[in-house]
């Protein structure tokens, strides 16, 4: 049993009070290793506001999320009516309501730049790999949160969203059909799907959610946060034992992360109180219509954030998949002759390129029974699922003798600025309806986000890379 403490004699009510709690829970041994003995790098800059920021909007959803739900009926006769019952009398409900709805997107904003951040500056290299997988998984459930609370208000888009993304279940081969009743609930979305999407978002993915967040905190204070030089500053310390190039994260960011919150909470109150449909991306038009299943929209499209993996998936035709296993093949030969890797699992990585070759080719070309169900949706299918699942893997795609973009050569530069490109590209086109030119388009940019990855273990080691300093560059203001 550990020793209890004891406060002064003359110790203030405050002070003892902080003594009894230490002395059953951890509160200034916590408070000490996370905020003000945790050591973070000392040239931050504007990139790193960004996790800070998603801890505001989770904040930000859980409260408004409590409030709607104790005025929201999970019921398909009465779900949006109770919405527009929130937005018409219940007092500041139409706030409530906008704050969460804005707040979802806004989420998606924040982790991507958050995301982009660490691509930048290389923060998935060692040590901090379970930081980035934590990170992705975190990514992964928002998404599933995102898209079952999108569900909820039960209008048109609401509706004919979550039909078209559930059936994509049943393009699985085999157990499909049975996948994707398995998640509507019903052979039709409906009730059922309704009260099960309202409990996983309220409940099941929003615990999940936090048990990642709280991973991803601890993981990240264990090994320590990255900067925009990649350098170590655990590897110099004083006498002290402190890093020579490192700042309390309290007072010293939590100050800082001031600035980023205040820029922020304008802009997010901006949107809110001028414009929370923001031109139909955040809001879509046709939601405030109630769920009609006898009548489907002209254009059905899911919400902004999920619409660069949508556009992949439309882009997934059978000649694409040509192209798309040509990319393997190379990203195979790049691992095989780049890579430090043992003669067996250079054979291995032959050997599934091959299967690869060999399977498409069947498809394609030979029409086997064998690959009846595989056609191009169930790949679509593939194709948007491993654009995400790929994430997982960059710690060990890239293979670059320098972490940060700053001491990488310029080229690469050019590189990140294509794949944002495309990226945006993607997104854009995921809203518009297809188009010939749209599609090829697409094709384009997706076979540049997968190549860019799974081609990462060759061209991240090309050129001539600058020298990376011992210490970290700081210039204060």
């Amino acid at each position: 049993m550990a020793e209890f403490k004891v406060a002064p004699a003359d110790a203030s009510t405050g002070e003892k009070l902080l003594t009894w709690v230490d002395n059953r829970f951890p509160a200034s041994k916590l408070y000490k290793e996370h905020l003000s003995e945790y050591y973070a790098p000392k040239n931050f800059n504007f990139w790193y506001f960004f996790g800070s920021l998603a801890m505001l909007v989770l904040v930000i959803q859980i409260v408004t999320g409590i409030f709607l739900v104790m005025h929201y009926k999970p019921d398909s006769a009465q779900a949006f009516a109770s919405v527009e019952y929130i937005m018409r009398d219940v007092p500041w409900g139409w706030l409530i309501r906008y704050m969460h709805s804005t707040g979802a997107s806004s989420f998606f904003v924040v982790v991507y730049l958050h995301m982009f951040r660490g691509l930048l500056y290389g923060s998935y290299r060692k040590p901090r790999e379970l930081v980035w997988i934590f990170g992705c998984a975190i990514f992964l459930c928002l998404m599933a949160e995102a898209f079952m609370g999108y569900l909820l208000p039960w209008g048109q888009m609401s509706f004919w969203g979550a039909q078209v993304i559930v059936n994509l279940f049943a393009a699985v081969p085999f157990v499909g059909n049975d996948l994707a009743l398995l998640i509507r609930g019903d052979y039709v979305v409906g009730d059922a799907t309704l009260n099960r999407f309202f409990s996983f978002h309220v409940i099941a993915v929003p615990l999940v959610l936090l048990g990642l967040v709280v991973a991803h905190i601890i993981a990240l204070h264990e090994v320590g946060s990255n900067n925009p030089d990649g350098v170590e500053i655990k590897a110099k310390k004083d006498a002290l034992g402190r890093p020579l190039d490192g700042i309390p994260f309290h007072p010293y960011y939590t100050v800082h992360d001031m600035l980023g919150v205040g820029v922020f909470l304008m802009v997010f109150s901006a949107i809110i109180f001028f414009s929370p449909e923001l031109g139909g991306y955040f809001l879509e038009y046709n939601n405030f219509i109630p769920a009609d299943p006898l009548k489907t929209p002209l254009h059905i499209a899911p919400v902004w954030y999920f619409t660069p993996f949508y556009s992949m998936l439309r882009a997934t035709t059978d000649d694409m998949l040509l192209a798309f296993d040509a990319v393997v093949v190379l990203a195979a030969l790049a691992a095989i002759v780049r890579g430090r890797f043992s003669s067996a699992v250079k054979l291995g990585i032959a050997a599934l390129a091959f299967a690869a070759l060999a399977c498409f080719g069947a498809f394609k070309f030979t029409g086997l029974a064998v690959f009846a169900g595989f056609d191009a949706k169930f790949w679509g299918v593939v194709v948007m699922g491993g654009a995400v699942i790929i994430l997982f893997f960059l710690p060990w795609l890239d293979h670059s003798p320098v972490k940060s973009i700053r001491y990488r050569p310029d080229w690469h530069k050019y590189l990140y600025a294509v794949f944002v490109v495309f990226f945006f590209v993607l997104g854009y086109l995921g809203i518009q309806p297809p188009s010939a030119i749209g599609t090829l388009v697409a094709q384009v940019g997706t076979l540049y986000y997968f190549g860019f990855f799974l081609l990462m273990p060759w061209w991240s080691r090309l050129g001539t890379f600058k020298t990376v300093p011992d210490r970290v560059t700081f210039h204060p203001h």
